[in-house]
């Protein structure tokens, strides 16, 4: 599927048209990957990146890849050190 969205031409002047495109999905990629519409998988392929790429751009946005607490962490550490 394909979306068009018009934009003032004062907005993209200093872009090309493919960075401008670049920067489209990578946004709506994080979106989704933050809001947990899409797997970080599926975002990292959205945004036409590797995963690797995809969690470095999640680090510099401030998107956590990891979605558990600290206690739940200590839990987890705790249960594998008991085995």
């Amino acid at each position: 599927m394909q979306i068009a969205i018009d934009l003032p031409n004062d907005f993209v002047n200093f872009q090309s048209v493919a960075d401008i495109e670049k920067d489209m999905r990578l946004s709506y990629s994080l979106w989704l990957f933050k809001n947990a519409k899409v797997t970080i998988t599926k975002a990292a392929e959205l945004a036409h990146l590797d995963i690797y790429d995809f969690m470095a751009a999640c680090k510099q946005n401030q998107v956590p890849v990891i979605d558990i607490s600290q206690q739940e962490l200590l839990d987890e550490v705790a249960g594998m050190q008991s085995v």
